[in-house]
């Protein structure tokens, strides 16, 4: 009779090893996931930005534009020449000419050159993204994007998960990405464990209160205009600098601004796509209710056999 109940209770627990959930941002940035911004020569911001996450910076020397401590944490490598004293803040951790950022940034393009490496679905060269512009495409179901040199979003370029828990989004940008002013990249019918990868070939530049989101990888500079925001993403820059010009948010937690501003992005939240909700009541993810589900049942059962017995 006991193996009986350890069979059923190891049943329960292999199921919930498949179906606990994983962070996809986890399974390839490796430790750069705990970073929202990664530079390699400056990290420079005007204004009030907010970072929610760490900021890391390798080989460096110097960021501009953060609060000095107390305001903000800041631990510096052997080459730092310091932090330049503004009115930044970040919730995580400041990393200057640190190990720390060096690894993040050694982990941030191994995923970067891993996913240059997947065969694209689709060829969007010609095309822009968003609902304006050359051969506009408004929306897109999960796949890998190729466009052989830039890419531009115009307007609000819609990505549909499809309710798939693992559903990925990767942007093979040849050269350089653009973003119109008050363009914006809305993530629906996703999860937590979605993914959206942006790899340019050059720079990335986000125009004036874009909504964005998604992961940047760039191989040269980022830039984000006044008031342009990364939502549910980060900003990695592989040779050169993250430059923010005013005003910006950039989060790697879905929680720590979305729902404030009412997107409907990642996370396992009480949202089921359009626009405009504000329904922030946490919702039990499918594998947690099949965890709960599978342990009644068993709960059930056991407790019937003793009864039997």
């Amino acid at each position: 009779m006991r193996y009986k109940y350890l069979i059923i209770l190891s049943i329960v627990a292999f199921v919930a090893f498949l179906c606990s959930p994983t962070s996809g941002f986890a399974s390839i940035l490796g430790s750069a996931q705990d970073f929202a911004v990664l530079g390699a020569t400056t990290v420079t911001s005007t204004g009030s930005t907010t970072i929610y996450g760490d900021v890391g910076l390798y080989p460096g020397p110097s960021i501009t534009g953060f609060a000095i401590p107390p305001a903000n944490t800041v631990i510096e490598g052997p080459g730092s020449t310091g932090l330049i004293n503004g009115p930044g803040l970040v919730t995580g951790t400041i990393y200057i000419s640190h190990a720390v950022a060096q690894q993040a940034q050694l982990d941030a393009f191994a995923a970067y050159d891993s996913l240059s490496t997947e065969p694209f679905t689709s060829d969007l060269t010609g095309h822009d993204l968003g609902t304006s512009g050359t051969l506009p495409i408004g929306t897109l179901t999960p796949g890998v994007y190729k466009f052989d040199s830039t890419a531009q979003l115009n307007g609000t370029l819609t990505l549909d998960a499809q309710n798939d828990p693992g559903a990925r989004f990767v942007f093979l940008i040849g050269s350089a990405l653009t973003t119109a002013s008050a363009s914006s990249v809305d993530v629906i019918n996703g999860g937590p464990n979605n993914e959206v990868y942006w790899l340019t070939g050059s720079a990335a530049t986000l125009g004036s209160s874009t909504v964005f989101a998604g992961n940047i990888l760039s191989y040269s500079g980022i830039s984000l205009d006044p008031t342009a925001k990364i939502l549910c993403g980060r900003a990695f820059s592989r040779t050169a600098s993250v430059t923010l010009a005013g005003d910006n948010v950039i989060s790697n937690d879905n929680s720590a601004e979305d729902f404030g501003s009412e997107r409907l992005d990642f996370g396992s939240y009480g949202f089921s796509g359009g626009s405009g909700g504000s329904d922030t009541t946490p919702v039990p993810e499918p594998s947690t209710m099949l965890l709960l589900g599978l342990g009644s049942v068993a709960t059930a059962f056991i407790r019937g056999r003793r009864i039997a017995s």
